[in-house]
């Protein structure tokens, strides 16, 4: 018979050891949001109090609660194994985000539960007093500390529900941290719990209500869903697998030019538009992960690059695939499993190209009038020596120049020749990759008159000196990059005006 020894884990250093798994303060209260929710909870209430090295965080769910037995196995570390079936609505797997979340930001943990018509129960990890009793094991203390059942108040108020408090903020209160670093962190898990919870907080009939301090979290939709500029989005498919049904919806954004200033700032998302391209990874429409190509590429890894910023594909997977995508502990890194890698990266390759189209065209300027294509001033020329960019000579706008250059039509031409080949390319790639934004073009925040003088002069020349009607002119001028952007501008033009009146 094989000889065995009994080795368990020394408490101390296994806790401070499982303290290093690298949980941001947002993720780390996404995990508690969770299991609030596996719990039946449809309000979660998350408090940041400020006292320098006394501040405390808490998490209030109005949940079905635990009794005495529950509780005590819910603080007890790896108490369900992540190969046992869990819940279909069940958010976690492991039996270790509550712990290993909890004691990332701080040193002492206490949870108090309740079930309705039953009393508080209340147990508590606390990593000082472990050290301070190093031969007695694991020690899972019973009540608050001394000064800190005022903390508990709140859970009295409710008829069921769990009360999560993090005291000793060892991770996030050090030495010169200030209030105004608080009030930062607040901010900073406010966007994070806005984005992993947004499809539970959004819709007519939303099943989670979040707040932070007293105020609402409002979802951030990585989809702009509903918004009338958005250029495209796909069916929704599905792939059956052996862990479950897979679940895709590709998306392209709309082009700044679309948006409004504040829009704009609004859908980049925590990280910015180029890191929140890729996938969108959702277990029970929980957000997992947040962007990234999950390695997909033909021939190299595909990285995240401006082009492509445009591009979101939300991708749902069953509580049941967690082996299958390689889920960690932390719910932050997932990977494709090899069956699905050519159905993902054909539609993934689909999305890319037309959010690269969607980019490089400014969303494929809007049709003018009567549906006629847009008129572009510049022009992409293809050839075996490579691409130049190249000014339209038919745009009307150039074309009004040339005609009536007279004498000076070489002289133009070598103009329009020189801006050809001195287009900054590599600087206006540089300068949109270092600063995460497009350079503003198409009139993008010009006021109104200087458009309109812009305007005016094409106008007077297409009237006067071409002989088109006022009527043609405005018609042409709705369908000529940029101003197919301002159609109010371009109806705001005189109408019967005769040759000689201008």
């Amino acid at each position: 018979m094989q000889k065995t020894r009994n080795a368990p884990p020394r408490a101390r250093a296994m806790m401070e050891a499982l303290r290093g798994l690298g949980y941001s303060t947002a993720a780390a209260l996404a995990d508690i949001v969770d299991n609030s929710v596996s719990a039946g909870a449809t309000v979660v209430r998350i408090g940041f109090a400020w006292d320098g090295l006394n501040s405390h965080i808490s998490v209030l769910d109005d949940g079905r609660g635990m009794d005495d037995t529950e509780l005590e196995s819910a603080m007890r570390l790896g108490e369900k194994s992540p190969l046992e079936e869990r819940a279909p609505n069940d958010l976690g797997r492991f039996g270790l985000g509550l712990k290993t979340a909890s004691l990332s930001q701080c040193r002492r943990l206490t949870v108090a539960s309740f079930r309705e018509g039953d009393s508080i129960c209340c147990m508590r990890w606390d990593l000082d007093a472990l050290a301070a009793r190093p031969d007695d094991g694991w020690l899972l203390f019973e009540g608050t500390a001394d000064g800190s059942d005022i903390f508990l108040a709140p859970l009295s108020e409710m008829r069921s529900g769990t009360l999560v408090l993090w005291e000793r903020l060892d991770r996030i209160v050090a030495a010169g941290y200030t209030v105004d670093d608080f009030t930062d962190l607040i901010d900073d898990v406010e966007r994070g719990l806005a984005m992993v919870f947004h499809r539970l907080l959004q819709g007519p009939r939303p099943t989670l209500r979040l707040t932070l301090n007293g105020r609402p979290v409002d979802p951030w939709d990585p989809f702009m869903s509903g918004h009338p500029a958005k250029p495209w989005n796909s069916p929704i498919a599905k792939r059956s697998t052996p862990s479950g049904a897979v679940e895709i919806e590709c998306h392209v954004l709309p082009h700044r030019d679309r948006l409004t200033e504040e829009e704009w700032k609004q859908s980049e998302g925590p990280e910015g538009w180029t890191a929140q391209q890729g996938f969108y990874i959702y277990r029970n429409r929980r957000l997992l992960l947040a962007g990234g190509w999950l390695g997909l590429g033909r021939g190299k890894a595909w990285n995240r690059e401006e082009a492509h910023r445009l591009a979101r594909i939300r991708l749902d997977i069953p509580n049941t695939a967690d082996a299958d995508w390689k889920i960690d502990i932390r719910k932050s890194t997932a990977r494709l499993p090899a069956s699905l890698r050519p159905w993902l990266t054909a539609l993934a390759e689909d999305t890319r190209d037309r959010a690269r189209r969607v980019f490089a065209f400014r969303g494929g300027p809007a049709p003018g009038l009567g549906n006629v294509p847009v008129d572009q001033a510049w022009r992409a020329d293809r050839s075996r020596s490579g691409m130049r960019y190249r000014i339209d000579e038919k745009h009307p706008a150039v074309a009004s120049v040339l005609d009536g250059a007279g004498p000076l039509l070489p002289l133009v031409k070598v103009m329009l020749r020189v801006i050809e080949e001195t287009v900054p390319v590599q600087r206006i790639w540089l300068d949109t990759a270092e600063n995460r934004e497009t350079p503003r073009t198409g009139f993008s925040g010009e006021p109104p008159e200087k458009i309109k003088a812009v305007l005016t002069t094409l106008f007077e020349d297409m009237v006067g000196r071409r002989g088109m009607s006022p009527k043609e002119a405005k018609r042409t001028l709705a369908s000529t990059e940029p101003f197919q952007n301002h159609p109010a501008l371009v109806a705001s033009l005189p109408d019967g005006l005769e040759v000689g009146a201008l």
